[in-house]
């Protein structure tokens, strides 16, 4: 017994702990205390909460100890670090060692450098904004954001989170219009708890923890599918005789190899500075879930992009194929990445938690109700920034909401909505649930239930926002949500104030105020089973359906409610926003028309051989046995007309794919994706059933691509 575990203790030693590696490749506070002047780190820390920028004299010196930080823990270079508006990262390398006048390597690192970067600007997206030769892009620093190393095998890159703008100012990036609606909600949280009377309050943040579901597939396998190399996701395949019905693979014991990969990624991204708080199987087979720790909503969003990067990399390692498409699988569970998210302030006091003092409740309940106020009023742009190909493809099937946004706050808060007239309400706790085993104790239990359909439910002290797709960046859904929500604020403290100013008291007012918006709002509320048809209808006659395609979801973004909405706010002006608007339609149709011509491809590459392979090993087979003479030949040239007819219609379906990307490839974006979603989509899911149905007929070792049966194995 003692040498097992003298055996273990060796073997744990060879793994480094989480705690002792957690944060060694961030510069954070930590760092910074450690390799800065205590003034310089004084305004330093001053400029990162935003109460001044930073002094331009103090950049060299923090840019000197970042190098030299960077440099100790291996990195060669370093990179202005951005999310342009593809979604994805972007980085230029630039060398810390370059050489002098007489040829001598020479390590350099300045302020200017850090400040401010000019990466070419041209070929990034900008709906046709810019030209080509209009090249000048700015990277700035966000100071608010950690720099942080990426490692490789030879050394390392020290990155440093910036915003990009292009030459006059426009942002190109997700971060820029982020920044803004962070500023704007806190702004308007400030002046909102200060009519409270809490003007201590030095600041307000918005907290964001986003749920990451993905899969994870055996490399070599997946590979072997063009479809899946491309494109993230199978376009053909039928269904395998074991799929996710039982569901069975729901919090089950994570696989060896599965668990292998998770430790790996969870010690990279501790190193980083990011805890994974938890990691489960998923509903649909070879599908898992990682979930961070809350963080403030910019933090969160820069880590969410680290996070898949990291996991991408990684899974290469482990020979696994990683899919963040939303729908990677026909008739199986999509991904998503729901975004929790909620106010705290300077305090550390959560303002979506509810309380059993009835003064705090109130204020409670205030910015709960400006949050579904602003849902109420601009429930189109919340939708639009989740329309994209891959969600076109999940939304509504059962394992995520309907695209139909409302609010779920639970029989709680309902009932303490429908008492606020009758004075403060008084929040009441769940009660205990005894189940009669005297080994367990009393369950202290929930005021309510989780609805899992809801769009936007309330979970307890936070919302979940459940539409976005796991593929996305969540930069530009947490801009919604902080700018709608900014709105809410606004009007609620604007209400508040005309009723102060004749002679109120601020809780009565707020009460009035929360009592009329909260019956005005009535309409987004839904407590029930949102993939009912009955909601849909109901749906409808509320006035909440103003979009039936992704196209016209992606175009509520111009919405003149929205427009105005970000221009009041300085989030956005109307230029940028239809420049977001036109990047994404872009970027629908570019999804699908790969799709479109990939599976041509795949029909006449291999599809159409494999049919005439097993024709050919039908006929062969039926002649070896005197199929004049044979009593089954009728049954068995009945099943050999049948593949011939599955290729008449493939052949067919195949050139009606080529003949409609060809015909809609001159029309304007706008017009593409309405072809898209009328034409293209009936038709790829037309050919796509005649494809999957003739899988079933071809031998495994003609058919030319791994079935589902064994791509959704990860058996060591």
């Amino acid at each position: 017994m003692s040498e097992c575990k003298s055996d273990v203790a060796k073997n744990e030693e060879k793994f480094e702990r989480i705690r002792d590696v957690f944060g060694s490749l961030v510069f954070d506070k930590r760092a910074m205390k450690e390799h800065l002047p205590k003034n310089v780190y004084a305004s330093l820390e001053e400029a990162m909460v935003g109460r001044k920028p930073i002094n331009p004299g103090d950049a060299d010196i923090v840019a000197m100890a970042m190098k030299e930080w960077a440099i100790a823990n291996g990195a060669t270079h370093w990179a202005h670090w951005f999310h342009p508006l593809t979604e994805i990262t972007a980085e230029k390398h630039m060398a810390f060692t370059l050489p002098s006048d007489d040829g001598t390597p020479l390590e350099t690192f300045k302020g200017s450098d850090l400040m401010q970067g000019e990466p070419d600007a041209s070929s990034f997206p900008s709906a046709g904004r810019r030209s080509t030769f209009e090249a000048r892009g700015y990277s700035v620093w966000d100071i608010s954001s950690n720099a942080f190393i990426v490692k490789s095998k030879k050394g390392g890159t020290l990155c440093i989170p910036s915003v990009f703008l292009s030459y006059d100012g426009t942002p190109l990036d997700l971060k820029t219009g982020l920044l803004r609606s962070l500023d704007s909600i806190e702004g308007q949280s400030l002046k909102l708890l200060r009519l409270f009377g809490q003007r201590g309050i030095k600041y307000v943040r918005m907290t964001v923890g986003a749920e990451q579901e993905y899969f994870l597939l055996d490399r070599p396998r997946a590979q072997k599918r063009p479809d899946i190399r491309f494109c993230g996701r199978t376009i053909i395949g039928a269904q395998p005789a074991k799929d996710q019905k039982l569901d069975h693979h729901y919090f089950g014991a994570i696989s060896t190899r599965v668990l292998s990969y998770m430790e790996d990624v969870e010690r990279d991204l501790a190193r980083l500075g990011i805890s994974l708080a938890t990691r489960h199987n998923e509903v649909a087979r070879c599908q898992f879930e990682f979930a961070p720790l809350y963080g403030e909503a910019n933090i969160a969003c820069d880590q969410n992009q680290i996070i898949m990067e990291a996991m991408r990399k990684r899974a290469r390692e482990h020979d696994l194929r990683l899919l963040f498409h939303e729908k990677p699988f026909d008739h199986m569970n999509g991904s998503g990445k729901h975004i929790n998210f909620s106010l705290v302030d300077s305090e550390g006091r959560n303002l979506l938690k509810p309380s059993s003092n009835q003064r705090k409740n109130v204020v409670f309940l205030t910015f709960l109700t400006a949050l579904v106020y602003g849902v109420s009023k601009h429930f189109g742009f919340l939708h639009s920034v989740n329309a994209t190909a891959g969600n076109m493809y999940r939304l509504g099937g059962h394992e995520a909401p309907p695209a139909i946004l409302s609010v779920y706050l639970g029989e709680a808060l309902t009932v303490m909505f429908g008492e606020i007239g009758h004075g403060s309400p008084e929040f009441k706790k769940g009660p205990t649930m005894d189940l009669g085993l005297t080994k367990l104790a009393q369950i202290n239990t929930f005021e309510s239930d989780r609805n899992r359909t809801s769009p936007i439910a309330f979970t307890g002290d936070k919302f979940e926002f459940r539409v976005p797709g796991a593929s996305q960046a969540i930069a530009l859904p947490v801009t919604a949500l902080a700018t709608i929500w900014s709105w809410g604020i606004k009007r609620v403290t604007s209400f508040m104030e005309k009723k102060v100013e004749g002679g109120a008291d601020p809780l009565d007012a707020a009460i009035e105020v929360i009592n009329e918006l909260m019956k005005e709002s009535k309409f987004i509320i839904f407590e029930g089973d949102a993939y009912t048809p009955e909601w849909r209808a109901e749906a409808e006659k509320r006035g909440l359906i103003k979009s039936k395609t992704t196209p016209q979801a992606i175009d509520l973004m111009l919405e003149g409610s929205t427009v105005d909405m970000l221009e009041e706010l300085g989030v956005y002006k109307k230029n940028e926003i239809e420049s977001i608007h036109d990047i994404r339609m872009e970027s629908f149709c570019t999804a699908i028309e790969v799709e479109l011509a990939l599976m041509a491809d795949m029909i006449y590459e291999g599809v159409l051989p494999a049919i005439s392979r097993q024709i050919v090993l039908e006929h062969k087979s039926l002649s070896a046995l005197d199929g004049e003479k044979f009593a089954g030949s009728a049954d068995w040239k009945g099943f050999i007309e049948t593949l011939a007819q599955a290729k008449v219609d493939l052949l067919n379906g195949a050139a009606k794919l080529t003949e409609t990307k060809a015909r809609i490839s001159d029309l304007s974006a706008r017009e593409r994706a309405e072809a898209i979603v009328n034409e293209v989509v009936p038709l790829m899911r037309n050919v796509r059933k005649k494809c999957d149905d003739v899988e079933r007929y071809i031998s495994g070792d003609i058919w030319p691509y791994p079935i589902y049966r064994n791509l959704l194995s990860l058996s060591v």
